[in-house]
C-alpha cells in the first residue's frame, strides 16, 4: 500500500509540475476567468455541496470528533456564501505576476530590477475546514501557481466535491485541470510523500493542529510556510476606553472558539482591572467561559462571584486551548504585557487595547509577532479580513512571508537586466 501511495503522489507532482508552466504562462484574464467559473459553480451547486459536507459531519460526529473541529468541519450557507466573495475578490485583486520594480541604471548601462513570478508548485496540508480548498486554489491559480492539496480525512466528501468544481472551472479557462489536484486518499502516508518530493514541490503550507506541524517540521524536506500554534493576547491598558475593552475581550475571545486568531490569554493593567474584569466576566458567563487566573485577577472574579474560575498554572500560558477556556493575567502596565507576551507567545496575533497613542506606538514596535493590533479584536487577522481576498495560510516565521499570506506571500523575485549591447569591462 505504501507503494502504491508513493507511486500515486509523485504522478500527482509530475502532473502538478507539467502544469505549473501553463500555469505561469497564462495571462491575468484567463486566470480570472477561471476563478470565476468556480465561484459561479460553486453558487450552482450549494446544495450537493452542503449534503456532502453532511456525510463528513455525521461521520465525524460518529467518530468522537471534538467541537473545535466540528465547528471548522462545518459548511454553512454563510460559509459558501464567504468562499465565493473571496474567489471574487481574488479576480479583483492585481495581479502580481510579471510585474517589474526597482529598475535602476548603473554606471555600466544596464537597468537592473526585480519581476515578481510564481513560486511553482505549492503542497497545502490542512484539516477540516473545506473552505481551505477553494481559498488555497483560489489564491494558487491567481497567482499562477500549480497546486497539490491535501485535506483532512474528516472532510473527503466534501473536498471531493469541491475539487470536481476547481477542476470544471479551470477546464472553462482553457487552463491545465491538474493546476490543481486534491489527493483522492485518507491515508496518512500521502502527507510523508508530498513533504519529500523537491524534484516536484517547490513549498509546503501546512494548515493545522500543533501535531501536524511539528510531524511536517521534523519529516519535511521541502521548504515550508507555517505557524506552529495560535497563543494570541489581548492587553487592556490602563488607559483603555472601557467599552471598547469589553467589546474587544469578549469578542476576541468568543466570536469563534476554534480558530488560530482567537485570544487566549487577556492581559489587563492592575489600575483598570477593578473595573474592567466584572463587566467582562458578566459576558464570559453568558458563554460558561473557564477563566484560568492568576491571583490578583482570581481575587477580583471570585468577588464578582464569577462560577467557572480555576487558578492558572505555569503551563496555561503557553496552551492554545480552541476552546471556551482563556487564561487571564493582572499585570504591572504596558512593559509586563509586552515581557509576558514576548515569552509565551506563539508570534501570530497580539492587541493592545488603549487611548494612549505612545503606548499603542511602543505596542506596534515592540512586541514581535506577525500581526499586531490597536483598539481591534484579534479575530481580524486574516486574509479575508485583511484585503487579501483570502489566504493561503498565516505564517509566524520570519522568511519570507509573515502574516496572513495572500497572493505576493505566493510568489517570488528574480533579477531581471536591461541593457543595450554593454559588456564588462
Amino acid at each position: 500500500m505504501n507503494m502504491d501511495i508513493k507511486h500515486y503522489m509523485e504522478q500527482l507532482g509530475q502532473q502538478a509540475r507539467k502544469a505549473s508552466r501553463a500555469m505561469a504562462r497564462a495571462d491575468s484574464a484567463t486566470r480570472n476567468r477561471a476563478l470565476t467559473l468556480i465561484a459561479d459553480a460553486i453558487e450552482r451547486d450549494a446544495d450537493q455541496l452542503r449534503a456532502a459536507n453532511q456525510l463528513d459531519m455525521d461521520a465525524a460526529a460518529a467518530n468522537g470528533l471534538a467541537p473545535a473541529m466540528l465547528d471548522r468541519l462545518a459548511l454553512s450557507d454563510k460559509a459558501i456564501a464567504t468562499m465565493v466573495e473571496g474567489l471574487r475578490q481574488i479576480v479583483a485583486l492585481p495581479d502580481p505576476i510579471g510585474e517589474i520594480s526597482g529598475l535602476k541604471f548603473r554606471p555600466s548601462g544596464i537597468q537592473v530590477g526585480q519581476m515578481r513570478v510564481p513560486l511553482g508548485v505549492i503542497g497545502i496540508i490542512y484539516e477540516s475546514r473545506p473552505n481551505v480548498t477553494v481559498d488555497a486554489a483560489g489564491l494558487c491559480i491567481k497567482s499562477g501557481n500549480a497546486t497539490i492539496l491535501r485535506g483532512g480525512s474528516e472532510a473527503i466528501h466534501c473536498n471531493r466535491a469541491l475539487a470536481k468544481l476547481v477542476k470544471e472551472g479551470l477546464a472553462g479557462a482553457g487552463l491545465p485541470e491538474d493546476g490543481v489536484q486534491v489527493v483522492d486518499t485518507t491515508d496518512r502516508a500521502a502527507v510523508g510523500a508530498l513533504i519529500t518530493m523537491p524534484q516536484y514541490v517547490d513549498v509546503i503550507v501546512p494548515r493545522g493542529g500543533k501535531g501536524l506541524i511539528a510531524r511536517l517540521m521534523e519529516e519535511a524536506t521541502v521548504p515550508m510556510i507555517k505557524h506552529l500554534d495560535g497563543i494570541c493576547h489581548v492587553y487592556i491598558d490602563a488607559k483603555a476606553d472601557l467599552k471598547k475593552a469589553v467589546d474587544i475581550g469578549f469578542n476576541a475571545k468568543c466570536h469563534r472558539y476554534g480558530t488560530c486568531n482567537t485570544m487566549e490569554t487577556l492581559l489587563v493593567a492592575r489600575a483598570i482591572a477593578p473595573a474592567v474584569l466584572p463587566q467582562l466576566a458578566a459576558l464570559y458567563a453568558t458563554r460558561q467561559v473557564e477563566l484560568r487566573a492568576d491571583p490578583e485577577a482570581l481575587a477580583i472574579l471570585s468577588a464578582a462571584g464569577y462560577p467557572h474560575l480555576v487558578a492558572a498554572t505555569e503551563e496555561d500560558w503557553s496552551t492554545e486551548y480552541l476552546a471556551a477556556i482563556l487564561s487571564v493575567k493582572i499585570v504591572d502596565g504596558i512593559d509586563q504585557a509586552m515581557e509576558h507576551i514576548n515569552q509565551y507567545s506563539s508570534k501570530h496575533t497580539e492587541s493592545i487595547v488603549t487611548e494612549d497613542h505612545s503606548d499603542a506606538m511602543r505596542f506596534l514596535r515592540e512586541v514581535d509577532s506577525a500581526s499586531v493590533m490597536i483598539n481591534a479584536s484579534t479575530r481580524f487577522a486574516d486574509g479575508f479580513e485583511y484585503g487579501l481576498g483570502a489566504e493561503i495560510g498565516i505564517s509566524n516565521d520570519k522568511l519570507h512571508a509573515r502574516g496572513p499570506v495572500g497572493l505576493e506571500g505566493l510568489t517570488s523575485l528574480k533579477y531581471v537586466v536591461f541593457g543595450h549591447g554593454e559588456v564588462r569591462q
